[in-house]
């Protein structure tokens, strides 16, 4: 018999999805990194272009086309330019701040999700649990905000913060708009154009508005380019979406709330980085509340649809 976990999960499922949401910690930290050789325009575009190829690859092994269907155009090109803005955002807000900070206010973004899907996905109403547990991890954003992140990291800390929790709000709206239209098109084909799509938008503003490069080029900033486009938007995709084929999403998506406290441990590693107590009790509260939300919403709809738990990692 295979070892388990209390929820019933094998133990080789959890601890791989507990790697991924590892991962997806450390994508914060590993742009933070990037960003002291590439500036943030050029750091999305080169993100980008390694994670490309990998999904692409990926839907050449499973047979899944990517090519639009006719009335499918208009709605990826939408969904391209939301995800355009958002990580943009996303790398001002974590040029600005520290990662640490950066990832727990990004890694709010289920505060907002599930508030945009109360008012605009028919059926999915906040419950009494829901609505405490967002309240638990809005607490703990606006205790960040109380901390001071160091001062080595973080040019303009408030303006980075502010920026990371917009990223947050923008992403939340992103994904309840990528739900849906999921529930028509193919998974990989939406994750690849909203990709596909970004790409030359970050290539022009970047060539535009920025230098190619901000400092010297050396191995670090290559390999957290790397991580970043073909670890985790390329990488970690491939690898949920096969735990999700034995494993029900609503049950798999548990194993994805500590993504901030990974992140905050990567960043004080990475960067020596001293976390303030202010910080420590965000995360908390933020990794807390998202859990209360993720147990409920895994009761409430053990036959959810895998876009949840499938779309994160690839758009992180």
């Amino acid at each position: 018999m295979k070892p388990r976990t209390s929820s019933g999960v094998e133990l080789k499922t959890a601890l791989a999805a507990l790697a991924i949401s590892a991962l997806w910690g450390g994508n914060v930290v590993a742009l933070k990194v990037g960003l002291g050789t590439f500036p943030p325009f050029w750091s999305a575009f080169w993100r980008m272009l390694c994670g490309l190829p990998v999904l692409a690859l990926w839907a050449r092994i499973l047979g899944a086309p990517l090519k639009p269907a006719k009335g499918e155009w208009k709605w990826l090109i939408v969904l391209g330019t939301v995800f355009a803005v958002q990580i943009s955002i996303l790398n001002f807000g974590v040029n600005f701040t520290s990662a640490a900070y950066a990832v727990v206010l990004m890694n709010s973004n289920p505060i907002f999700t599930n508030l945009v899907a109360h008012f605009f996905v028919p059926g999915d109403k906040l419950s009494r649990i829901r609505a405490l547990g967002l309240t638990i991890a809005f607490a703990g954003i606006c205790f960040a905000y109380l901390g001071e992140p160091d001062a080595r990291l973080a040019s303009r800390p408030l303006l980075g913060n502010a920026l990371a929790t917009l990223t947050a709000m923008v992403f939340g709206m992103r994904m309840v708009f990528t739900q849906r239209l999921i529930q028509r098109i193919e998974p990989l084909r939406v994750i690849f154009w909203q990709i596909a799509f970004s790409t030359p938008c970050f290539l022009v503003a970047g060539a535009l508005l920025e230098e190619p490069l901000r400092g010297p080029l050396h191995a670090a900033p290559v390999v957290a380019i790397l991580y970043q486009g073909v670890i985790v938007a390329g990488g970690c995709f491939v690898v949920w979406v096969k735990l999700l084929r034995k494993t029900p999403p609503g049950v798999l998506s548990v194993f994805a709330f500590p993504t901030p406290i990974f992140g905050v441990i990567a960043s004080a590693f990475i960067f020596s980085e001293k976390l303030a107590p202010e910080l420590m009790v965000s995360v908390l509260a933020v990794a807390a509340g998202i859990l209360v939300v993720t147990l409920e919403a895994s009761r409430r709809r053990p036959t959810e649809s895998k876009v949840e738990a499938d779309i994160p990692a690839a758009i992180r």
